[in-house]
C-alpha cells in the first residue's frame, strides 16, 4: 500500500512541482536506488522486464529508479527530462490477471525510459496497457494481485491514470493531487479507454452514463475499504489544502512522515487496522505492509533535485539529495530480503526497529538533529543547482557519509536508552518473527 501526491507550481512556495512517494511493501523487501543512463538499442531487440520480454525503442532515457530489490520496474522514480512517477495498487471489481506479464512497476518505468513528458508518459503506459494489459504477481513473498494508478508529472503539468485490466481514465490535476489505494476519478476525467462507461452499464455496476462514476462503479469493497485509500487520501489532502502556496520540500517531507491527525500520541503497536501515509507493519492480516522507501522530486526551471532516504520508516529516517547526472554514492551491496550490515538499507533497519520499541521517546532522542541536517543540505542543495558535476557530486557524498555516520551514533543512544512505553505483547510477537525471518538479531 502506498501514497502519492503532488503540487504544482501556483500552489508551491517557489514557483516549482513538488512531486512525493511513500512505497509500502512487504517489511522485509529491501528497496534500492539505481540510476540507468540513456542507452541505445540495435533495431529489433527486445527487453526483459519483471517477467516478459517485450520489444525495446531504439533510444532509453537516463533515469533514476526507486525500486523493490526483485523487481525490474519500480515504484517510484524521474527521468532525465524531469518526468517523474508513482505508481498505487488500487483493487477493483473486475478479475486480476495472474499469469506472467507486465505489473504495475514494469509500465512506470518503461514510461519513465521513453517519455520526455508527462502527457507522453501516460500515453506510453495506455498503448502498452491496451496492447499487453495488466498481470502477474506483485508479492515477492505472498501471492497478490491489483490493477495500478499512477501520478504522472513534470516541470510544467501532472495527469492521474487509473487504470482496471485494459480499461482506464485519465484526468488533468489544476492545483495538487494525491492517489492511495483506492480510485479516485469519478466522472471528470479528460480521456478514457473505449467502453468504459457500457462495460459498467451492461454488469450492472450502474444503471446509466449519468449515473456513472469510475470509482464508485468499479472499485472492490473488501480491499479498497480494508486498504483505508480513501481515508490517507483524505488526510494527504487536506494536508495540502492547508498547506496552498507555502507548500515546498520540508512540507513533502512532514506529509511522508505523517502518522494521522494525532501523530504525538501515535505508537505501532496502537490498532491492528490503522493505515497511515508513513506506514508501519501490525499484528495481523490487515496492517502487513510498511514504507520501505520514499522519493520527493523538486522539479524547476533552475534544475531537478531528488529527495531519498534509501531506507524504510521515512519516520525514522533522514532524506539525502541526488541528481540524475551524478553518480550514486556507495550504499554498499545490493540488498535482498535478509539482513546484511553493509547495506545501507538493512544498517538503518536496526535503527528503525530499535526505536519502533518505544517510538514517541525513542524517536526524540534524534529528531532535532535530524531535522537541523535536512534543513541545511536544503539551503546547500539550492545554491549548488548549477554548480559543476563535481562540485555536486562532492556534496551528495558528504551528505550521505554523514548520514551514515549519525545513524551510527543514533543506533548507539537509542540501544542504551531504557523502553519507557512497552509494545503490547502481540506486536512484540510479529516483529520477532519478522526479524527471525531477515536473521536479524536484535
Amino acid at each position: 500500500m502506498c501514497d502519492t501526491m503532488v503540487a504544482l507550481p501556483n500552489v508551491t512556495k517557489d514557483g516549482s512541482v513538488l512531486f512525493a512517494k511513500n512505497s509500502d511493501r512487504e517489511p522485509n523487501e529491501a528497496h534500492i536506488i539505481k540510476i540507468i543512463p540513456a542507452t541505445d538499442y540495435k533495431a529489433g531487440s527486445n527487453v526483459k522486464c519483471t517477467y516478459i520480454e517485450i520489444p525495446q525503442v531504439e533510444h532509453t532515457y537516463a533515469v533514476l529508479l526507486a525500486k523493490p530489490f526483485w523487481i525490474w520496474g519500480a515504484e517510484m522514480g524521474a527521468n532525465e527530462h524531469g518526468v517523474v512517477i508513482g505508481n498505487e495498487a488500487v483493487f477493483t471489481k473486475v478479475p486480476y490477471g495472474k499469469e506472467p506479464g507486465l505489473i504495475g512497476m514494469d509500465f512506470l518505468r518503461l514510461a519513465l525510459e521513453r517519455a520526455s513528458d508527462a502527457k507522453g508518459a501516460l500515453d506510453t503506459i495506455v498503448l502498452l496497457l491496451e496492447k499487453y494489459s495488466q498481470s502477474g504477481n506483485c508479492s515477492y513473498e505472498h501471492k497478490l494481485y491489483y490493477h495500478n494508478s499512477y501520478l504522472i508529472a513534470d516541470r510544467k503539468e501532472a495527469w492521474v491514470l487509473e487504470t482496471v485490466g485494459r480499461h482506464w481514465a485519465a484526468l488533468k490535476i489544476k492545483d495538487f493531487y494525491s492517489i492511495s489505494n483506492a480510485l479516485s476519478i469519478t466522472n471528470n476525467w479528460d480521456f478514457v479507454s473505449k467502453d468504459l462507461v457500457k462495460v459498467a452499464i451492461e454488469r450492472k455496476w450502474c444503471r446509466s452514463k449519468k449515473d456513472f462514476s469510475f470509482s464508485r462503479s468499479y472499485s472492490d469493497y473488501l480491499f479498497t475499504h480494508f486498504s483505508k485509500g480513501r481515508e490517507r487520501r483524505e488526510c494527504s489532502m487536506a494536508f495540502l489544502k492547508r498547506n496552498k502556496s507555502k507548500i515546498n520540500i520540508k512540507s513533502m517531507i512532514k506529509l511522508l512522515r505523517s502518522h494521522g491527525t494525532d501523530s504525538s500520541n501515535w505508537r505501532p503497536d496502537k490498532s491492528l487496522v490503522e493505515w497511515s501515509i508513513c506506514m508501519h507493519k501490525g499484528f495481523g492480516p490487515i496492517r502487513t505492509s510498511q514504507s520501505v522507501g520514499s522519493f520527493i522530486a523538486h522539479l524547476s526551471q533552475d534544475g531537478d533535485t531528488y529527495w531519498v532516504t534509501g531506507t524504510s520508516a521515512p519516520c525514522t529516517g533522514i532524506f539525502k539529495p541526488l541528481w540524475i547526472d551524478v553518480d550514486l554514492p556507495n550504499m554498499g551491496p545490493k540488498p535482498n530480503n535478509y539482513f546484511d550490515q553493509s547495506s545501507l538499507w538493512w544498517r538503518h533497519e536496526i535503527l528503525h526497529r530499535e526505536v519502533m520499541k518505544d517510538y514517541s521517546n525513542r524517536i526524540s532522542e534524534y529528531r532535532n538533529e535530524r531535522d537541523s541536517l535536512e534543513l541545511k543540505w536544503i539551503e546547500v542543495e539550492r545554491r549548488l543547482i548549477n554548480a559543476s558535476k563535481r562540485e555536486r557530486e562532492a556534496f551528495i557524498t558528504e551528505t550521505f557519509q554523514i548520514a551514515q555516520d549519525v545513524t551510527e551514533d543514533w543506533i548507539k543512544k537509542i540501544k542504551s536508552s531504557d523502553i519507557k512505553k512497552q509494545n503490547r505483547f502481540y506486536y512484540k510477537f510479529e516483529w520477532q518473527g519478522i526479524n527471525s525471518k531477515a536473521k536479524l538479531s536484535l
